[in-house]
């Protein structure tokens, strides 16, 4: 029987794979598939040899400090590839441990699918040149890449945006504030720390000082939605049990972005998922100061937000770095929040931005692309 090697180095990454599993199977039910994931790859019938907890780190500093745990994947892999030699491999995302695997299986005849393009639009451009030696072909989730693909020589498809069909709320205003109790005089706002310790760490100090602010000033309720990599225990390190005004969510995510007035959201995932949604937010980050100062000057664009680079122009606030801070924070939000003409700006802006996102369901479109690097000679 013929097998997959499928490699997802962070939780959104198992969960876009498990969707492509899903719909290769439903062509060819009888290969299987194996490799690094969580539990939406598993429970899609994937035979995990390494858990997704063992890959997944953020900032060039952080992942030295785990590289030995990395290096053990590493070779775990190597030996499975060597035992099983799969007819394929789908690679998603995490470009420092993927295109490094990618050289090997390369070596090996293997053919890559690489789903979720590293950025090298805007920074460490120099790996399309990697990237044209040991990928067959490159799924792309953003229009924009295509010409970059295109102009390095490149086999590249664009394939719609895995999130573009799944973010939906599923519960109504009412319904939503009576299911958890929130009083509907107050303002509502979401809070979107990030889905990794590090980005708990360096984000939710400044959000719960600025949520303190807030509540002195004005009628406001707090929700912060706990990414299921994130345990609690860990969470209480930097947001006391029972912080008054602030309600710790474990579901109904996007139904909590969906209701609110305003998001403050960490770059990445969560701010397209924002603005799907149709919910102004502000976007913030801040890394490790051994981890930004080397290397902001290599980043060849000026926004971090997908959603202003989707736009080519800004239409959400950004504080990165030093410009994250309680008072910052404190101040866009309460500009955002009572500016009705800037609110409406930007959800027709967002509108735009999710028609640019192409209308095919992204993981139909890997699962045929997959099945053509397997079987390229089927009608």
């Amino acid at each position: 029987m013929k097998s997959i090697l499928i490699v997802a180095g962070e939780n959104s990454g198992d969960k876009h794979g498990a969707d492509v599993v899903r719909e290769f199977k439903r062509r060819h039910a009888d290969i299987g598939f194996f490799g690094v994931g969580g539990e939406r790859l598993a429970e899609e019938g994937v035979e995990i040899c390494c858990s997704i907890k063992e890959l997944s780190a953020v900032g060039i500093f952080e992942v030295m400090t785990r590289l030995p745990q990395i290096r053990r994947v590493f070779t775990l892999l190597e030996k499975e590839v060597q035992a099983r030699n799969p007819a394929a491999a789908v690679l998603i995302d995490s470009p420092d441990f993927n295109l490094r695997l990618a050289k090997k299986l390369g070596k090996a005849g293997i053919p890559v699918l690489y789903y979720i393009s590293p950025t090298v639009w805007a920074w460490r451009s120099g790996r399309l040149k990697t990237i044209r030696k040991v990928v067959t072909q490159m799924c792309l989730i953003f229009p924009f890449e295509k010409k970059l693909y295109d102009d390095n020589g490149i086999p590249a498809v664009f394939v719609g945006h895995p999130l573009k069909d799944k973010v939906t709320a599923s519960l109504s205003r009412d319904e939503f504030l009576s299911k958890y109790s929130l009083p509907p005089e107050a303002h509502l706002i979401t809070l979107l720390p990030g889905s990794r310790r590090t980005e708990i760490k360096n984000h939710l100090p400044v959000l719960v000082a600025a949520a303190r602010r807030l509540r002195t000033e004005i009628p406001v309720h707090f929700l912060l939605v706990l990414a299921e990599s994130v345990d609690r225990d860990y969470l209480h390190r930097f947001l006391p049990r029972g912080e008054p005004g602030i309600d710790v969510l474990t579901m109904d995510g996007y139904d909590a972005i969906a209701q609110a007035e305003l998001v403050l959201s960490s770059c990445g995932t969560a701010n397209l998922e924002t603005a799907l949604l149709g919910t102004p937010f502000i976007a913030f980050y801040r890394l490790s100061p051994l981890t930004y100062y080397p290397f902001h000057r290599l980043v060849r664009i000026r926004a971090y937000s997908i959603v202003n680079i989707l736009a080519a122009r800004t239409i959400v606030p950004e504080l990165i770095q030093g410009r994250f801070s309680t008072a910052h924070l404190v101040r866009e939000t309460k500009a955002l929040l009572f500016s009705e003409a800037r609110r409406v700006k930007m959800k027709e802006e967002f509108r735009r931005i999710a028609d640019l996102l192409g209308q095919d369901k992204a993981s139909e479109s890997v699962a045929r692309e997959l099945d053509e690097i397997i079987f390229p000679l089927r009608p």
